[in-house]
């Protein structure tokens, strides 16, 4: 939070005394003015996070607010089974222009316990469950129920706790993005014995020939203080959008067709992909180092430089590129695959 915002804070809350921090901010909330962003400004957003309305511990008003203080651009609050009030909350917060919240929720099936769990960012009406005869089969129908209400679906963490692995995903039409790390302490993003990490998963999928996009996700649930070490907090995974204006279409546009990275803390500065190479840009911060590592398929490392600034140029036997950042605190970004003879998408 800004100074300015703190102040605002303080002030207004001397002011409505003894009424409480949730309930006086639902009805007043502390905007502070924001800088307005360029045209094609690479925006920062979550596109999985709870509030009370289902699993979370804060109101809708609470979450939007704790992104915005904390220089988000835009936000998919996605609750279980309950669509976002994400016109009352742009009202509030996006006055200005300068935060958005995007329309969703998390569609949450399952098949014979199994759990299957399908973000639909941008969907125009609720969407319910609709089951199917296998694992696959209920993740196809989901999706499709989420294109139909004029959505994107967003398969959410594969890996918690009974894995959906590379050969189910793969087959899944019409599904596009993917969970590649999810920081709820549960999901298992890394994998475990016998699990492979998403990471690994993920080049499973795209060297099978299917373009599938991959987010980080934060899926928080706990804004309040807390000593639970398996407390899903926010500002753990996000992704950096390079869409021409801060508006739903435009962001989920850029969504869509792979426009934009994936964050634990690492940013880039610039990033640009030619017919013969891919050039990257890391924003240094003070006492990191890192690691870039260009990666086709199968997994497989074809260049690794320990530098802000990278580049790769591209063989003829590549099928896709991309690229792994790893600073020296542990943080992450990843960028989506460049084909060099793009497959069709799922």
């Amino acid at each position: 939070m800004t100074r300015l915002a703190t102040l605002l804070v303080s002030l207004w809350l001397a002011a409505v005394g003894a009424t409480s921090w949730s309930s006086a901010l639902a009805s007043n909330p502390v905007v502070a003015p924001r800088q307005p962003r360029p045209a094609g400004y690479w925006f920062k957003g979550n596109a999985h996070t709870h509030s009370s309305r289902s699993d979370g511990d804060s109101t809708p008003e609470q979450v939007a607010q704790w992104y915005r203080d904390h220089d988000y651009d835009f936000l998919v609050l996605s609750d279980h089974g309950k669509l976002s009030p994400a016109g009352a909350l742009n009202a509030s917060y996006g006055a200005d222009h300068q935060f958005l919240v995007i329309q969703g929720e998390e569609v949450t099936d399952d098949f014979q316990g199994r759990p299957v769990h399908v973000n639909a960012l941008g969907v125009s009406e609720s969407v319910e469950p609709q089951h199917g005869t296998s694992v696959f089969d209920t993740l196809q129908r989901d999706v499709d129920a989420i294109r139909r209400a004029g959505g994107m679906p967003l398969i959410d963490h594969p890996n918690y706790l009974s894995p959906i692995g590379a050969d189910t995903l793969r087959r899944v039409e019409r599904g596009g993005l993917v969970e590649v790390f999810n920081q709820h302490p549960g999901t298992n993003s890394r994998g475990s014995a016998g699990v492979p990490g998403m990471e690994e998963v993920w080049d499973r999928i795209l060297t099978s020939g299917r373009v599938m996009y991959g987010l980080a996700d934060d899926d928080a649930h706990a804004f309040k203080a807390s000593s639970d070490p398996m407390a899903a907090r926010p500002g753990r995974g996000w992704v950096f959008v390079h869409a021409e204006r801060l508006t739903a279409p435009s962001v989920l546009g850029a969504l869509e067709r792979g426009d934009f990275y994936a964050s634990t803390g690492v940013e880039l500065t610039d990033y640009q992909v030619t017919g013969t190479d891919i050039t990257i840009d890391i924003r240094d911060q003070p006492a990191r180092t890192y690691r870039v590592q260009f990666i086709g398929q199968n997994g497989r490392l074809l260049r690794e430089v320990t530098s802000s600034c990278a580049s790769y140029t591209f063989s003829r036997d590549d099928v896709y590129v991309r690229v792994r950042i790893e600073d020296s605190t542990g943080a992450f970004a990843w960028t989506q695959p460049v084909f060099r003879n793009k497959p069709p998408t799922s």
